[in-house]
C-alpha cells in the first residue's frame, strides 16, 4: 500500500469515525460541519476526473450542484402548494431528475466546451453556469436571488433524512462510491486514454482514439455525479439560492481538488476537509480579532468578511512550492 493510500485511508476512517461520537456526546455542529463536507468532496472529486485527469479546467461546476439542489427544491415546493401528489417528496425520483438534468446539461455544454481549448474552454463554462444562475434568479416564483425553502426532505426507503445521522449516512457512503467509481474509471482502459489525452492529445488522436467523445463522456459522467451531490445539499441545508452555483462557488470547487491534490483518489477530500476546516477557524479568528481592532482604529471593520484572504494566499503557496497539493506534500518519498 502506498503513502497515498494509508492517507486516503485513514482520512476516511476519521471522517466515519469522529462526527458520530461528537453528536453522541453532544456536540452537534461538528456533524453538520462533516456531512457539508463530505457533500463537498463528492462535487469535488466529479470535478476532480475531469480536471485532474481529463485536465479540463471547469470553472462552471457549481452549476451542477445547483441544478441537484433545485431537483429536489421544486418538486417538493409543488408538493406543498399545489398538491402534485407524494411523488414529488420520493428520494428517488429526487436523485433521478438531478442526475438526468445535470447529465443532459453537461452532454449540451460539453459538447459546446470541448471544441476549445485552454482559456477559452475555462471561460466558456463558467459563461454556461452564469447562464444558469442569471436563469434561476429570473424566475421569481422560486424566490429568484432571495432563494428558495425546502420544507420537506426527501424521502428514502430507510432512511429519514430528517436525521442527521442518516444524511451524513446517506452522504458518506456516497462519497465512498464516487471515489470507487473515479478510481475505476481512471484505471481502465477509457481512463488510460483520457489521461493520454491530457498528456498529449494529438498523439492519442494519431493512436486511433477519438478523444472528443472519450473527454465528452467524462464530462458528463462528472457532472452527473455532481448534480447527484446538489441533491445531497438540497437536502442538507434545506434552503437552496442561486448563490450555489455563482463562479465564485465552482472556484471553491477547484480549490479544494488542487489544495487536496489532483490526479489522486483522496486528494479532493484531503482538501475539502482542510477548505472547510480552515474556513471556520479562519471566521471564528477574525471575527474574535474585530473587537480589539475596533478599539485600535476607531472604526468597524468586519474582518470576517475577508477570509477568504489567506486561502488566495495559501493557494499561491501552493501552487508554487508544493507539488500535488497536501497528498502530494504528505505523501512525499513514497518514490
Amino acid at each position: 500500500m502506498t503513502r497515498k493510500s494509508l492517507i486516503t485511508l485513514v482520512v476516511m476512517a476519521l471522517l466515519a469515525i469522529l462526527p458520530p461520537v461528537f453528536y453522541w456526546t453532544g456536540n452537534a455542529f461538528y456533524l453538520d460541519l462533516a456531512t457539508r463536507l463530505t457533500i463537498l468532496a463528492i462535487a469535488a472529486v466529479s470535478l476532480n476526473l475531469i480536471l485532474g485527469y481529463g485536465g479540463m479546467i471547469s470553472f462552471g461546476h457549481a452549476a451542477y450542484l445547483g441544478l441537484g439542489a433545485y431537483a429536489v427544491g421544486i418538486p417538493a415546493f409543488h408538493w406543498l402548494y399545489d398538491g402534485i401528489g407524494d411523488w414529488a417528496t420520493n428520494g428517488l425520483i429526487h436523485i433521478g431528475i438531478a442526475v438526468a438534468v445535470s447529465a443532459i446539461f453537461a452532454l449540451i455544454t460539453g459538447a459546446i466546451c470541448l471544441r476549445t481549448r485552454g482559456v477559452y474552454f475555462i471561460m466558456i463554462t463558467m459563461a454556461f453556469a452564469q447562464m444558469v444562475y442569471y436563469l434561476i434568479v429570473s424566475i421569481e416564483h422560486y424566490g429568484g436571488d432571495d432563494g428558495l425553502v425546502i420544507d420537506t426532505r426527501s424521502e428514502l426507503p430507510l432512511l429519514n433524512l430528517d436525521n442527521p445521522l442518516h444524511l451524513f449516512g446517506l452522504a458518506y457512503v456516497s462519497l465512498v462510491v464516487a471515489m470507487l467509481l473515479v478510481n475505476m474509471i481512471v484505471n481502465s482502459r477509457f481512463g488510460m486514454v483520457l489521461q493520454a489525452a491530457k498528456g498529449n492529445n494529438e498523439r492519442t488522436v494519431t493512436l486511433g482514439f477519438n478523444t472528443y467523445l472519450y473527454r465528452l463522456t467524462a464530462y458528463v459522467i462528472s457532472g452527473a455525479m455532481a448534480g447527484y451531490a446538489g441533491a445531497l445539499l438540497g437536502n442538507f441545508t434545506t434552503f437552496i439560492s442561486p448563490e450555489m452555483m455563482d463562479w465564485r462557488a465552482s472556484g471553491e470547487l477547484m480549490f479544494m481538488v488542487i489544495l487536496g491534490g489532483a490526479t489522486t483518489i483522496g486528494g479532493p477530500v484531503l482538501g475539502a476537509a482542510a477548505f472547510i476546516l480552515l474556513e471556520e477557524v479562519l471566521v471564528d479568528t477574525l471575527g474574535w480579532l474585530e473587537s480589539p481592532l475596533h478599539s485600535l482604529l476607531g472604526t468597524e471593520v468586519e474582518l470576517s468578511n475577508f477570509w477568504h484572504l489567506p486561502f488566495g494566499l495559501l493557494l499561491i503557496v501552493i501552487v508554487l512550492y508544493v507539488r500535488g497539493g497536501l497528498m502530494g506534500l504528505l505523501g512525499r518519498g513514497e518514490d
